[in-house]
């Protein structure tokens, strides 16, 4: 963006078809200093970049109203404002609900007098000396007061140069009436029809559309609109419902009045206003709203919670970490919107096909309306009926919707399970994967180098072993001895005396336990302590783990229990700790990276639902890499990589097949991520590097969302193909059938407009409904 430029951020909530985007569009393309525009009817936004040297931003407002809708809200730089209040009130109670229904029971009451009042029917035309009926008179005052918006926003696609579903409907309407005056034939009857049924229709889509903008409102809803924020005023300390103390200079302010750095107070079964650290309290919060866990996560001092997360039980006091606009919940709220943007094959298809639908369809309607007397006999009243019924059909609002209305759906559904996915685009072509592939090391393993296996020997227990393990690594840093550590720690296993401790570099460390050396190392520490451990020693050959048995130290009667072992641990992918003396082991320690419990099922689960292949990239080694491909049954696995590798193999296998997702942890694979044709970060809540580099973020660290993306995305191109051929299928037929005499005007309006309206948003709407617990059955 140019230093001149700024983007502005509209609220236009009865912006909600199409062809209301058209004209909003038409109007922006008339204002000069207007660089780039973007109109979301599904959302009701629009966002307008322009030169703030020659435009302003009460211009732009203007131009978005000079096309006849109101904006109710603007939001400088991009971020996102809520809707006015107005926006949420039902469309069923409106000014033109009430208009339609008045018009509907004019209509009604010219039918009774058209059909069944006929004696009284001609009292008009009797009065007035003309012939003009009781009935005639009230279909023209169903006409007006039923077509006035269809008129007003008719004039506004005229002045806006836009051949809309609102322009064709008001010449139809206008039409019909000239029609009655040029032919002396009435045609009062097809007009009332035609503003009655049409305003029905624009309130079914209207309704229809508030339903796909619901979701992503119960997204924005979500974080609260105010923050109690602990003021430091040093009022005295009253007592806090737990029985400590806590200062009572507390202040009630919008979160948008809290700074960085400002601690905010939240009480049990409230929610959280803010991102940031807990600084003081612990209790369980609910992170569904964000990360879609569905177990409240415990949170204690220097944990990190999220805004529009819930306080479920204790009481937190909060440092901010970030303002309100940038918080985790915001940014998705605004990813979210702005997914809209990247459009998807099937979306750009239809908006180049839709550009030559209508005048094909106008212009079928003038040669129908002409050539029909001449071809088929037809009165002239009856062709123009038909050359109306063609126009009403002409306007392919189904059809245009049908793609961004499903992907709304989809986009929103997925980011109130805690997964993100940042455009439509993205969403579409992780529904045509056909290859997964996994980084190890966070992905299908935890991250974080636990205890996995305690092997005590000569007559010590377990606890003995580790307690004199947590001795040895009490003061050392490396990643092991921490995964000790802190094994021992939850074990509760009391502590030993340490004096003279020492890190012998890449074999272990020693140290005095109760005045007795003691030594934790690889197994080749110990061969330097004069034990033979050679025959535990493990090689691999074509993939088939061989141990090669030696002589046995006869004064070490535990070697045999140890060439059993350690091959078998380290044939695991394990990492093999021996603890003990000079003169005995006294036990092992293995240690991994565990793998998620998810990952197994998550594969499995991933190829019952159509993944032809699965690779594990890692820059582990060989062995390791093996033994968790192994367990977690992945087709292949590719070891030793380093990231450009990695790389050169997604590159392959997107040369090999129509469509590659890499899954990583979104910031140490971000090449690999860039180069597959979907990136799938994990664990991205609150991450900026993995929400800015992946096109879908797993919110929280769940494997197992990865197979709900994957049905939510073929579901999503399952019913975006139904909403295009069923909508061009209804259009196609009531257009051929309409010069036959077989659709009358009002099932026109019904089935080709409103019906095929609500009908694609009802279908979009079903994606609402797949849950990452109950993803089964497909839609198809």
């Amino acid at each position: 963006m140019d230093s001149g430029e700024t983007t502005t951020k509209l609220s236009v909530p009865r912006m909600d078809c199409p062809s209301c985007a058209g004209k909003v569009e038409n109007a922006l393309d008339r204002l000069a200093g207007v660089s780039t525009y973007e109109t979301q009817p599904t959302t009701g936004k629009v966002a307008v970049t322009y030169d703030v040297t020659s435009v302003e931003e009460t211009d732009v407002v203007t131009a978005i109203e000079s096309a006849g809708y109101d904006v109710t809200d603007t939001t400088s730089e991009g971020t996102t404002g809520g809707d006015a209040a107005d926006s949420n009130d039902s469309i069923w109670t409106s000014s033109r609900a009430l208009k339609t229904w008045i018009s509907g029971g004019f209509l009604a009451l010219g039918l009774l007098f058209e059909f069944f009042l006929t004696a009284q029917n001609a009292a008009v035309g009797m009065i007035f000396g003309s012939e003009l009926l009781v009935a005639d008179l009230l279909f023209l005052i169903g006409v007006a007061v039923g077509g006035q918006e269809i008129l007003r926003n008719g004039y506004y696609s005229a002045r806006n140069l836009n051949l809309d579903i609102d322009f064709l409907m008001s010449i139809a309407i206008l039409g019909a009436l000239i029609a009655s005056l040029a032919f002396g034939e009435a045609l009062y009857f097809e007009a009332a029809t035609l503003a009655f049924l049409f305003s029905v229709a624009e309130l079914l889509e209207r309704s229809s559309m508030d339903q796909a903008r619901n979701s992503l409102q119960e997204l924005m809803d979500l974080s609260p609109n105010e923050a109690t924020v602990k003021r430091d005023t040093g009022a005295s300390e009253t007592p806090r419902a737990d029985g400590e103390a806590v200062d009572d200079g507390e202040e009630t302010v919008l979160v948008e009045d809290v700074s960085v750095g400002d601690v905010v107070v939240v009480r049990p079964g409230e929610k959280i206003p803010m991102d940031g650290d807990v600084i003081d309290g612990e209790s369980a919060v609910n992170q569904a709203p964000i990360t879609g866990e569905s177990v409240p996560v415990d949170k204690t001092t220097d944990d990190e919670v999220y805004a529009g997360t819930i306080n479920e039980e204790g009481y937190l006091e909060i440092q901010v970490t970030s303002e309100a606009a940038d918080n985790t919940l915001s940014r998705i709220v605004e990813m979210v919107e702005d997914a809209q943007s990247n459009k998807t094959e099937r979306e750009q298809f239809v908006e180049r096909f839709s550009a030559w639908y209508t005048p094909v369809v106008v212009a079928f309607a003038v040669l129908v309306t002409l050539g029909s007397p001449f071809v088929l006999g037809t009165a002239w009243s009856t062709a123009v009926v038909y050359g109306l019924t063609l126009l009403v059909l002409a306007c392919p609002c189904a059809f245009v919707i049908s793609t961004p209305v499903s992907v709304v759906s989809g986009i929103t559904s997925a980011a109130d399970n805690g997964v993100l996915i940042k455009g439509g685009n993205h969403l579409e072509a992780m529904g045509a994967v056909d290859v997964v592939a996994f980084d190890k090391t966070g992905t299908l393993t935890k991250g974080e180098l636990t205890v996995t296996d305690i092997v005590p020997l000569h007559g010590n227990s377990e606890e003995d072993v580790l307690r004199c393990a947590r001795g040895l690594e009490a003061r050392s840093e490396h990643p092991i001895g921490e995964a000790i550590v802190a094994e021992a720690g939850s074990a509760d296993v009391t502590e030993r005396e340490i004096d003279d401790f020492e890190a012998i570099t890449g074999k272990g460390v020693r140290a005095e336990l109760d005045g007795t050396p003691h030594f934790a190392g690889k197994p080749g520490l110990f061969d330097d302590l004069g034990f033979d451990l050679s025959h535990v020693h493990t090689t691999t050959d074509g993939g088939v783990v061989t141990r090669t048995t030696r002589r046995l130290c006869e004064q070490n009667n535990c070697l045999d229990l140890l060439e059993e072992t350690v091959p078998e641990l380290q044939s695991e992918g394990k990492t093999v700790v021996l603890v003990g003396t000079e003169d005995e082991i006294e036990g092992v320690v293995a240690v991994a990276d565990e793998v998620r419990p998810a990952a197994k099922r998550t594969i499995a689960r991933l190829h019952e639902l159509g993944v032809e292949r699965t690779v594990m990239l890692t820059g582990d080694n060989d062995r390791t890499a093996r033994a968790i491909a192994d367990e977690v049954s992945v087709d292949e696995h590719r070891a030793e990589l380093l990231p450009d590798e990695k790389v050169e193999v997604i590159e392959k296998l997107v040369e090999e097949h129509d469509g590659v997702a890499m899954v990583g942890d979104g910031i140490n694979d971000a090449p690999a991520l860039a180069t597959a044709t979907v990136g799938v970060a994990m664990g991205a809540a609150g991450t900026d590097t993995a929400l800015e580099t992946a096109d879908i973020a797993l919110m929280g660290d769940d494997l197992a969302k990865l197979p709900y993306l994957y049905e939510l995305a073929n579901d999503a191109n399952a019913v975006i193909r139904q909403n295009i051929v069923g909508s061009l299928l209804v259009k196609a037929g009531l257009a051929v059938a309409v010069p036959f005499g077989y659709v009358p005007i009002w099932l026109a309006v019904l089935a080709g407009d409103a019906g095929m309206t609500v009908g694609v948003t009802g279908n979009a709407m079903r994606l609402s409904r797949i849950r990452p617990d109950t993803a089964t059955d497909t839609v198809e």
